[in-house]
């Protein structure tokens, strides 16, 4: 068996061997090459890509990290986190593990989390996994839940649907 000890001790010195810095133990070829087994470096996740207000976007947009969306966009959005701010209105589908909506989507919104704060205005479908909906929201379309939204081919669990309040 190896000591720890002796596994992590320096590499051999001229003159000795590896079976010799392992005192006899056990032999290793790691110990004959001590860059063999470098740590690797986590990569930093890289922040959100944020279109703002004054952006206005014709066409798709496809990333497996954040977008923060404040102008407007024409075209469906995939993303690992999406964020639409109050100011936003976005006119395609929105694809994404994580889904906040402070402002406009007219389209169907696809999200294993979905939240629709109480500025949000939805005019779609929403299929989701988890979703919330505050007080204020406004919300035309349907809302179905199933085990994997993001596959488009998954099968739904329930179904509501939802209609305009005419007080509001």
């Amino acid at each position: 068996m190896f000591s720890k000890s002796k596994i992590n001790d320096p590499a051999p010195q001229s003159g000795e061997t590896a079976s010799s810095t392992a005192s006899g133990t056990a032999s290793s070829s790691a110990a004959s090459k001590p860059n063999e087994f470098k740590a690797s470096t986590p990569k930093a996740k890289p922040p959100a890509s944020v279109l703002s207000a004054d952006l206005h976007v014709t066409g798709n947009m496809k990333t497996t990290g954040d977008i923060n969306v404040e102008g407007t966009v024409e075209g469906d959005i995939r993303a690992h986190l999406l964020t639409i701010g109050e100011s936003a209105t976005i006119k395609g589908e929105v694809v994404a593990d994580d889904v906040v909506i402070n402002g406009r989507i007219v389209g169907r919104v696809r999200g294993l989390k979905v939240r629709l704060t109480s500025t949000a205005r939805v005019e779609g479908d929403i299929i989701h996994k988890t979703i919330a909906i505050e007080s204020g929201a406004h919300f035309e379309g349907s809302v179905q839940r199933q085990d994997d939204p993001l596959n488009p081919g998954a099968k739904s669990v329930a179904t509501a649907t939802a209609k305009p309040n005419p007080a509001s």
